[in-house]
């Protein structure tokens, strides 16, 4: 069990790095809501890593947030609260412009989720490991 819980944390890193990368790829382009996407997954993924090793598993992204929440931020104090607003922004942007088609967001806000997303999965990666 304990191979299969780290194969699943591997390829959530990988994945994480990948949205990362095309992230990156897309706010070049100026393809902002492809960034905001993969900005949000960035972080999701990650999250989820740590759940995996934590042995928590959900299928919603509601329910993952509010775990990571609670036990991290609020119980345990290992994150600031600023890593629940960075978290939520991500998910209630990527939401917003992937469904609501109302506002684009500027590439420096993009700039700036970005920075923002890469310190929190590099904080989440040191708990990780």
């Amino acid at each position: 069990m304990v191979q299969h819980k780290d194969i699943l944390i591997k390829r959530c890193i990988e994945k994480s790095d990948e949205a990362i990368k095309i992230a990156e790829y897309s706010l070049e382009q100026n393809a902002l809501t492809s960034a905001l996407n993969r900005i949000y997954y960035a972080i999701f993924y990650t999250v989820s890593a740590l759940a995996y090793k934590h042995d928590f598993t959900t299928s919603k992204h509601s329910k993952l947030m509010g775990w990571f929440n609670e036990k991290f931020i609020y119980n345990d104090k290992i994150f600031d609260k600023r890593f629940n607003k960075i978290y939520s922004d991500a998910f209630k942007l990527r939401q917003e412009n992937d469904y609501e088609h109302l506002d684009m967001p500027t590439s420096e806000q993009v700039t700036a989720y970005l920075a923002d997303a890469k310190g929190f999965i590099e904080t989440v990666r040191k708990v990780i490991d």
